[in-house]
């Protein structure tokens, strides 16, 4: 019935979405979800193309960067898949996933993401390690990193700018440059007061 694999995903996508009467948040995985996947590259990847092309605009599709656990994220390479999916991509950030090798667990700071990519991000969704508690760590730092990229930037030019207005505070928005070892610095001592309370608690 398809030509391609790329124009039966999307043909399927946009009828469900339409369906759906086109909710705000309808998000689509492509099958080429990182720049390690796509042949040759992101920009002159056929499939990438035509699911750019035949996509209904409202749809945001997931990248989770330049590989499915991404190290690094540059506005350089999100310009380039804005570019052929013809919409800032939601970010899938996998950097804390654990369950590919349960053994392992990731407490570090949120780094390794450029400041200044709000503008070029639809999203961001944080893939986190499969023990709950663990993830105190990665996300206490996340919002350092997303405060900071909150107060670099012109709200009126963010993806951010509902957030940052939820937030209801003017100066959590104008956080200076993030580090992460400050962020893990302060979510370590909010961790560790976490654990005391819930140890005081009964049966803790």
């Amino acid at each position: 019935v398809f030509p391609s694999l790329a124009k039966a995903q999307a043909s399927v996508a946009n009828e469900v979405y339409q369906q759906l009467g086109q909710p705000s948040i309808f998000l689509f995985c492509p099958t080429e979800y990182c720049s390690s996947l796509c042949t040759p590259s992101p920009s002159r990847s056929c499939y990438l193309l035509t699911i750019g092309q035949e996509l209904l605009p409202g749809i945001s599709v997931i990248w989770t960067g330049p590989k499915v656990v991404s190290q690094e994220l540059s506005a350089t390479l999100l310009e380039e898949v804005e570019g052929v999916l013809q919409r800032r991509p939601v970010i899938w950030d996998n950097l804390y996933a654990n369950d590919y090798d349960c053994r392992r667990v990731f407490l570090g700071p949120y780094t390794g993401r450029a400041p200044g990519l709000m503008p070029r991000l639809r999203g961001l969704l944080l893939n986190p390690n499969c023990e709950l508690q663990a993830n105190f760590i990665p996300i206490h730092t996340l919002g350092s990193w997303f405060r900071s990229e909150l107060g670099s930037c012109a709200l009126s030019d963010c993806a951010g700018v509902e957030t940052a207005a939820a937030l209801g505070n003017s100066h959590d928005t104008r956080e200076r440059d993030y580090s992460p070892q400050e962020a893990l610095e302060l979510a370590l001592c909010e961790w560790v007061a976490e654990i005391h309370r819930q140890a005081l608690e009964p049966g803790g």
